[in-house]
């Protein structure tokens, strides 16, 4: 789903879609995406505020819009998949992912408000994944800048974009000596 880089911007590779999908590659994507509240978590442990408030590169975001970033992007994505599955090739809605994360809630908002939401939203799309026929990755949705994608496409992304995020904060804390 990867491959690896020394760009800072993708500390675990840029997101690559596997269109060879088995039922091992879905049960390992679901995983990485129940272990992501956990990982992140552990990523954040002990920081500071001012540590939170640290951008993980020249020009990224911080820690702390990072931590609030994760749940606001899997939340559409849950919701994508549950549209994909009631309705036939429904059109999503992108929305501004810089301007979310420069909103004031988010400087203002502790980083557990996020983790919280993280742990809740993800056992139920966990459960729900965990609920879905192979035929069911197969129903797709409309992306107005990507077009027609599956919900496995989707799936791989976000079991990409968790851990993709994650190593922002872990690789931060290793050039830092947090």
């Amino acid at each position: 789903m990867t491959s690896l880089s020394n760009d800072p911007r993708f500390p675990t590779g840029t997101f690559t879609f596997d269109p060879d999908v088995t039922d091992d590659k879905r049960r390992r994507a679901v995983t990485a995406i129940r272990e992501t509240p956990a990982k992140l978590r552990a990523a954040v442990q002990g920081l500071t505020e001012a540590q939170l408030d640290t951008p993980y590169r020249d020009g990224g975001w911080t820690v702390r819009q990072l931590v609030h970033h994760v749940p606001e992007s899997h939340a559409n994505a849950f919701v994508r998949f549950k549209l994909a599955l009631t309705e036939d090739n429904p059109t999503i809605k992108t929305y501004n992912e810089d301007a979310w994360a420069k909103l004031p809630d988010i400087a203002r908002a502790p980083v557990e408000s996020s983790l919280t939401l993280l742990d809740a939203l993800h056992q139920r799309w966990v459960t729900l994944l965990d609920v879905m026929k192979a035929e069911d990755f197969t129903r797709s949705l409309i992306h107005p800048e990507i077009g027609q994608i599956t919900l496995d496409r989707l799936l791989q992304l976000y079991a990409w974009h968790g851990p993709h995020h994650t190593a922002h904060v872990t690789a931060l804390r290793a050039q830092r000596g947090w």
